[in-house]
């Protein structure tokens, strides 16, 4: 496929991610407040996440073909346009029911756009440069991942009664919001976004893009022959297992801080969420160059450790000690995902279009540890039920032993690079 450069659509592309990542990452540091104003047990707080992260489940792999037939542009627009509507929705009805169609409506959205940026961003910001590009659209959506909490935590600090002398955009969303959960300013906020989205891509022109046979969706033939293989489902359990852990820490964290040591959901426990995203990013800048050193099995080895480690410090630990270390596994999680998807797609020789599709649809993770871990919860306790996210951990450990790519991470050594 020949490079088709446009920095413009270059931009809009990291604008999307910044996007995704604000709109998706914000719901551990809700979880307290929508308990709290709809009387959630832990199981009915567990259908949150589920209802958004099912949406990757069921869409990824039929987004890939409508991509193939309605092109990028269409598509953007119709996601955002979905995105719009659930929260516009929400925003004008805040019960519980119009929440969980809310969090499908956006997670499907936000799926769809994942399937449509991917491709679209190598095309026009260059192969040659699509590992620089890629690495610039994590760190973007990082710090989208960090800056939601803060945003969530300001609004709820100032939106309410005594908002007058708070200026024109508090005093407003103090109008239209019921007084007793500020929390739902943020759906008005992701609303307005979606809207401004809708018109920036609308009058963008899109250059016409063309995928290799490798990164198309490919035919319902391949997703049977990959299924047939035995490490195809091995991966689709550890991108599974990953975004249970990685949604598993950061949803529930700031609750446990308030159940456990009595820290403030709306200022600490927001500000500890954003800073587990936060720290995720600088871990994925020092991965990079881990990943230039060591081999990649090696990498994930150590950092599965080092979260299993933090992972126990935040749930046995003193107050003190919880609140770093579960800021600080946002850190040690921060590889498991670039590296489980270059294992795996260094795995098979081909259709690995097809297998991206079934690696996105393991996304789903996410949503069904939350459900399991509220039940558990309910049954016992939340330390109890977050005792379930070291079995996803100790499988991606797992595979750090037994992964054997046909093809390995190149390294540097002794000032040359090696296979």
């Amino acid at each position: 496929m020949r490079s088709q450069k446009n920095y413009r659509i270059v931009a809009l592309i990291l604008v999307v991610f910044f996007v995704i990542s604000f709109l998706t990452n914000i719901l551990g540091a809700l979880n307290p407040s929508v308990s709290s104003s709809f009387k959630l047990t832990e199981t009915m707080a567990g259908f949150l996440p589920f209802a958004f992260f099912i949406a990757y489940g069921i869409m990824s792999i039929p987004s890939g073909f409508m991509l193939e037939k309605f092109g990028e542009k269409k598509l953007m627009i119709a996601a955002f346009a979905l995105a719009l509507i659930g929260a516009l929705l929400f925003a004008k009805m805040p019960t519980f029911g119009v929440f969980l169609f809310a969090l499908f409506a956006i997670g499907t959205a936000m799926a769809v756009l994942q399937v449509v940026i991917n491709p679209l961003l190598r095309v026009t910001g260059g192969e040659e440069h699509y590992a620089f590009t890629s690495v610039l659209a994590q760190l973007i959506f990082g710090a989208a991942s960090f800056l939601s909490p803060q945003v969530y935590s300001w609004l709820v600090s100032n939106v309410g009664e005594k908002a007058n002398t708070k200026g024109w955009l508090v005093q407003t969303l103090s109008d239209i919001v019921p007084s007793n959960m500020t929390w739902v300013s943020m759906y008005w906020l992701f609303a307005v976004i979606s809207l401004v989205m809708i018109f920036v891509i609308m009058f963008t022109v899109f250059p016409k893009v063309a995928l290799t046979e490798a990164e198309k969706v490919g035919t319902k033939e391949s997703y049977f022959d990959l299924f047939k293989k035995k490490v195809v489902i091995l991966y689709f359990f550890g991108i599974f297992a990953y975004v249970g852990v990685e949604q598993g820490i950061s949803y529930w964290m700031s609750k446990y801080l308030q159940i456990y040591h009595g820290y403030d959901y709306e200022t600490i426990g927001a500000n500890a969420v954003g800073n587990f995203w936060g720290l995720m990013t600088i871990g994925g800048i020092f991965g990079l160059l881990l990943l230039k050193l060591m081999d990649s099995k090696i990498v994930l080895k150590l950092f599965s450790i080092m979260a299993i480690l933090s992972l126990a410090m935040a749930l046995f630990g003193n107050s003190g000690i919880s609140l770093y270390a579960f800021v600080a596994s946002g850190f040690f999680l921060s590889v498991m995902y670039p590296i489980l998807m270059s294992l795996a797609l260094n795995s098979v020789q081909m259709h690995h279009g097809s297998f991206t599709g079934i690696l996105m649809t393991g996304i789903m993770g996410g949503a069904v540890v939350q459900v399991l871990i509220g039940m558990i919860s309910d049954m016992v306790s939340l330390r109890a039920g977050m005792l379930l996210i070291f079995i996803a951990l100790a499988y991606i450990l797992f595979i750090s032993f037994w992964a054997n790519p046909i093809i390995s991470n190149k390294t540097i050594r002794l000032g040359q690079e090696t296979d």
